[in-house]
Order: C-alpha cells, then sequence, then structure tokens
C-alpha cells in the first residue's frame, strides 16, 4: 500500500510505494531522496558489526602510543590516558574521553548486534526503534579525527625529545570506529517495521 512521505527539503508529500531492495524513491521536484530500501542490509550490517566486536578488544588493549625518551621505554593504552588525565585534575576530560572512546563504541556495536539479531522478529518494535535512535544520536562522539589528531600533535611536539610512534592499538581502534560507522550505515530501520516476509525479502 502506497504511503505518504513529505520532502524534508522542499516539504512535498510524495507517494511512495513498496521499495525492492536497492531501490530509492525520490522527490519528483527538487530530486531528494525521500525513501531508500538498503541491499543486503542485515549481512553487511552483522559482518561489520563482528569484525569491530572483535578488534574492540586489541583496540583498548594494545598500546596506541610508544615512547622512548632518553632509553626509558613507555607505551600507553586508552585505558592508561583516561587514568592519566584523571590523576592530572583533569576528570571532565578524562570522563569524555573515556565515554566516547569505550564506553559508546561498545554501546553502538551491541546495539547493531541487538538490532540485527532481531530484525524478523515481531517483538519490541518501539524499544528497537529507540536503540536505533540512540544509536544514530550518539554516532558523532566517536570522535576519530579528535583522537587522531591528539596522536599527531604528541608525535609532532615530542619528535625533538623522544621517540614517539603510535602503537599496534592505533590501527585497530581506527578500524573498530571506521567500521562502526559502515555498519550504522548499512542498516536499514525500515526493517524494525516490516512484516516477517518484507524483512525476508529485504536482507
Amino acid at each position: 500500500m502506497p504511503e505518504l512521505i513529505l520532502c524534508h527539503c522542499c516539504d512535498l508529500a510524495v507517494e511512495v510505494g513498496a521499495l525492492e531492495p536497492g531501490k530509492r524513491a525520490e522527490c519528483p521536484r527538487c530530486g531528494t531522496k525521500v525513501a531508500e530500501r538498503k541491499p543486503n542490509s542485515l549481512q553487511r550490517t552483522a559482518a561489520l558489526t563482528l569484525a569491530a566486536l572483535v578488534l574492540y578488544l586489541p583496540a583498548n588493549l594494545y598500546p596506541i602510543l610508544r615512547m622512548d625518551y632518553y632509553g626509558i621505554y613507555t607505551e600507553s593504552t586508552v585505558w592508561d590516558g583516561c587514568v592519566r588525565l584523571f590523576q592530572d585534575g583533569m576528570w571532565f576530560v578524562a570522563i569524555v574521553v573515556f565515554l566516547a572512546s569505550i564506553v559508546i563504541p561498545l554501546f553502538k556495536l551491541l546495539g547493531l548486534f541487538f538490532l540485527v539479531s532481531s530484525a524478523k522478529s515481531m517483538r519490541w518494535r518501539r524499544e528497537r526503534t529507540r536503540v536505533y535512535k540512540f544509536i544514530d544520536v550518539i554516532g558523532p562522539w566517536a570522535m576519530l579525527d579528535v583522537f587522531l589528531l591528539a596522536v599527531l600533535v604528541a608525535i609532532v611536539k615530542l619528535e625533538r625529545i623522544a621517540t614517539v610512534l603510535p602503537g599496534p592499538g592505533i590501527i585497530a581502534f581506527t578500524a573498530v570506529v571506521v567500521l562502526t560507522i559502515l555498519a550504522s550505515m548499512s542498516f536499514d530501520p525500515r526493517l524494525i517495521w516490516d512484516k516477517p516476509h518484507q524483512a525476508g525479502q529485504a536482507v
């Protein structure tokens, strides 16, 4: 049954019928996308989420920075950085880094895994919609650009007095952030409200 969707660009009410996976509906007046069905949504989201979950542990256990200062060799993980910030009195920054680098990525991955595993279920639709909205809201807090900028600044500033190198943890951390973003983008939220036979066709 066709439904009316309001174009968010020009406010035109567009009548949209059932879309096949990979198809999209555009506003006839301004050409803005008003609806889309993402192909292979469940498989892609599940694969990207599992890959990110596998890399989550090394991202937080392996050092992100290695420094050699006059023969003294040290390694720092994300957790070490949070603890050091808290010990130095910068507790607000420590909390932000802890939430953005450790807690929020884990919640996003667990939320995506829950959405994928329950996509064909008729139960808890409103709750699953809230989970999706929560993932969408906390998405910008990934802080990949800020994190990498901080590492770059540390390397440049300390170059003359110490040898600073990125550790293996930063590769895993970056991969987790990128995979999580791709998993969020690949999930089709309309699967939450599809009927079971529709969800089977849209995966």
